[in-house]
């Protein structure tokens, strides 16, 4: 999981919009939203700002495995925020899945032109 989609994943567990978020941290909705979309190179100054609004360690924000997200949710003990979390980590298995369909579907249309191509191409040599 990279910087931006912890730091996406992290706010929502708080339950924040991206409105909220951004004014907690005293910017432009346009410039977080930019944050979390991984476009934009954050300053370690802002790091350091976001990651005490989440209420996280700046480390951790940076780790590279996604179960220090999930440490870090299992310690907020709202249960919103729980549900929250469950939600959002079902929603990227849920798009992940349905990408991995949307893949396959591709490949088996080309399969079947492919094969349709076979076709025709016999018959014309009968």
């Amino acid at each position: 999981m990279q910087l931006h989609e912890k730091i996406c994943l992290l706010r929502k567990i708080k339950g924040w919009s991206q409105e909220e978020m951004a004014d907690k941290l005293q910017m432009s909705v346009h410039g977080y939203a930019n944050i979390e979309r991984g476009e934009t190179d954050v300053q370690l100054s802002r790091l350091k700002q976001i990651s005490q609004v989440l209420g996280v360690d700046l480390q951790d924000l940076f780790g590279t495995n996604d179960k220090v997200v999930l440490n870090l949710a299992s310690t907020w003990h709202d249960q919103s925020s729980q549900s929250n979390f469950q939600s959002v980590m079902a929603q990227r298995e849920l798009e992940h899945d349905l990408e991995k369909a949307r893949l396959i579907i591709e490949q088996q249309d080309k399969e079947i032109k492919y094969l349709k191509e076979i076709i025709e191409l016999m018959k014309t040599q009968s």
